[in-house]
């Protein structure tokens, strides 16, 4: 495993920093974040020409063919410039789902999405189902030469300004079961469409997606029809080690600074930084970055296996682990910075913000945290000799 960046890595680490710093300033950043949907459209084709886009695609895609660890070099970034845009949502999660769904409609959307003249955000969550992938209430009932889908879908992120929706709907089965769940794209102009949008605490936007019998063509499934669970857990398992690379750039920054802060900052003629009692937080807050950010690399590692068990069981331990300690570590900032560390105008609250967005993005830590040890369980079973 490779625990420090290669020369291409680093390269592409600062030309992104350089980017972040140069158009992305944190007095601009509050000003682009209070107007929906909380990113800049000329951005998204900055990433486009910078090749951004493409970083995760295979060469057969047209892309650069990036892995779990190039991927993880730019969200980090992000975090720490509290980059708002549909990058996950378009590129990483949709992106996975359609790579590994192949077919024409899938290839099409790719080109275009790299191109930066399409968007797409998949819709996997229901009200009912929290963050479980499998729970599938959403039907897809079969009209004609095509399908026709039915429910409702939370949390889509960056809904309102996608051009296109991936969607999970069940072809069969019961409401929980692995089998009979199916992915189809859909328009959001298409008839019988509805998205609510709102605003999310950490800039960005969501939207609540409501399906009355919307039209699909059969060119329009993705992947085998009652077999799309797989590929589900394969997209988010990638999106949750990019989650992960995220959450320690942002705790980072935070952390940084407050060390930078407390060197200043003086209270009784001294500054933060010569009380001893703050010493051992702030080397508290910097032991947890360290341990964050080695259990980032073990998701990107772990993102890029084949064995789904083993994948699913390293992404979802640093999510547990990332999670926790990326909270504590940013309401640390917030309370060494004292009173202005609630305000607008430090980025320390907004990391908090950012983090916190993040556990509810595919898993908050609890849930991970079951979830790593089911994994642990079925592994220590088949080890013993018994069954999954």
């Amino acid at each position: 495993m490779r625990f420090a960046p290669t020369d291409e890595q680093a390269m592409f680490r600062d030309s992104v920093r350089r980017f972040v710093a140069d158009e992305y300033p944190f007095d601009r950043r509050l000003k682009i974040v209070a107007e929906a949907p909380g990113y800049l459209d000329a951005h998204w084709q900055a990433f486009a020409e910078l090749g951004w886009l493409s970083v995760p695609f295979p060469e057969e895609f047209g892309g650069l063919g990036g892995s779990a660890f190039d991927v993880a070099v730019l969200m980090e970034e992000f975090g720490r410039g509290l980059v708002v845009s549909p990058y996950l949502s378009t590129v990483v999660l949709s992106g996975r789902l359609l790579t590994d769904a192949n077919g024409e409609a899938a290839r099409t959307l790719i080109d275009e999405i790299i191109a930066g003249k399409a968007k797409a955000s998949a819709a996997l969550l229901e009200p009912q189902g929290r963050y479980d992938l499998n729970d599938v209430a959403t039907k897809a009932e079969p009209d004609g030469d095509g399908w026709r889908l039915s429910g409702r879908k939370t949390g889509v992120p960056f809904g309102a300004t996608a051009d296109r929706l991936i969607v999970s709907a069940r072809a069969g089965g019961g409401r929980r079961d692995p089998e009979g769940i199916s992915l189809f794209l859909v328009d959001p102009g298409a008839k019988g469409v509805s998205l609510q949008s709102y605003r999310t605490h950490d800039g960005g936007s969501a939207a609540v997606l409501d399906l009355a019998g919307v039209a699909v063509k059969r060119g329009d499934l993705l992947g085998h029809a009652g077999k799309a669970l797989p590929l589900i857990e394969r997209a988010t398992d990638v999106a949750s080690a990019a989650l992960a690379a995220e959450a320690v750039g942002a705790m980072e920054a935070a952390q940084q600074a407050t060390v930078a802060y407390a060197k200043t900052r003086k209270q009784f003629d001294q500054n933060l930084g010569q009380f001893q009692a703050l010493q051992h937080r702030m080397v508290d807050m910097f032991m947890k970055c360290e341990l964050s950010r080695s259990m980032a690399i073990e998701a990107a590692d772990g993102a890029g296996m084949d064995d789904p068990a083993e994948r699913s069981r390293r992404v979802a331990a640093a999510r547990a682990l990332i999670g926790k300690q990326a909270r504590h570590v940013c309401e640390e900032a917030v309370q060494l910075h004292g009173g202005i560390g609630v305000t607008m105008e430090v980025p320390v609250g907004h990391h908090l913000k950012r983090v916190m967005a993040i556990n509810a993005t595919l898993g908050d830590p609890a849930w991970h945290r079951h979830r790593y040890l089911r994994y642990l369980r079925s592994a220590d079973n088949l080890a013993a000799g018994g069954v999954a």
